[in-house]
This record gives C-alpha cells, sequence and structure tokens, in this order.
C-alpha cells in the first residue's frame, strides 16, 4: 500500500486549497479513504472521510467548509478546501484502514491571519 498527499501550502484565511492523495497497491473501490489533520502539539484528528459508496463524514469544524471525492478510475482522494481559517493550519494525512493502519506521508497546510 502506498498513499501520496500533495496540494498543502500557505494560503491566507479565507483561501482554499485543494488536496489529492494517489494510492496504490489495494483495490481502491472498495475501500473506504480519510483524510486526518494533526496541528502542532495536538493529536491527530479526523478530517473526512469517504466510503466505497460515495458516504461522507465531517468534522463538525469543518462541516460546510470541506469537501471529501474519490476518483475510483484515479485511485485518488481529494479535500477541497475553502474558507480556511487559522485553525486549519496543520499536517493533513491520508489515511487507509486495511488490516491495519496505513497513513500518507502527510502534507503542511499553514493558514495566515
Amino acid at each position: 500500500v502506498q498513499l501520496q498527499a500533495s496540494g498543502g501550502g500557505l494560503v491566507q484565511a479565507g483561501g482554499s486549497l485543494r488536496l489529492s492523495c494517489a494510492a496504490s497497491g489495494f483495490r481502491f473501490s472498495i475501500n473506504t479513504m480519510a483524510w486526518y489533520r494533526q496541528a502542532p502539539g495536538k493529536q491527530r484528528d479526523l478530517v473526512a472521510a469517504i466510503a466505497s459508496g460515495g458516504s461522507t463524514n465531517y468534522a463538525d469544524s469543518v462541516k460546510g467548509r470541506f469537501t471529501i471525492s474519490r476518483d475510483n478510475a484515479k485511485k485518488s482522494v481529494y479535500l477541497q478546501m475553502n474558507n480556511l481559517k487559522p485553525d486549519d493550519t496543520a499536517i493533513y494525512y491520508c489515511y487507509l484502514r486495511l488490516n491495519r493502519d496505513w497513513w500518507g506521508q502527510g502534507t503542511l497546510v499553514t493558514v495566515s491571519s
């Protein structure tokens, strides 16, 4: 299993970013995928998840601002982040639970005020 996240960067508050996670080494289309984030000094928390059928769930803090999506043909999962806030600053990780926890390498999102 490999999960390759990209798309992080520095953005001003109110701005947008789109994260991508390219997956390989497993049957992507039948597995739930998720994004987690970890801010400095804090635990790693679930941001959003998307099931194989497309159903989604979000952390309360990002509802209405973030959208998770997937492209099974491209074996990729995305996180569209709009109206970013300084509290969204964190390393964002792509995640898969398949026999064990699999994590991407993380991509840093920094939101300046």
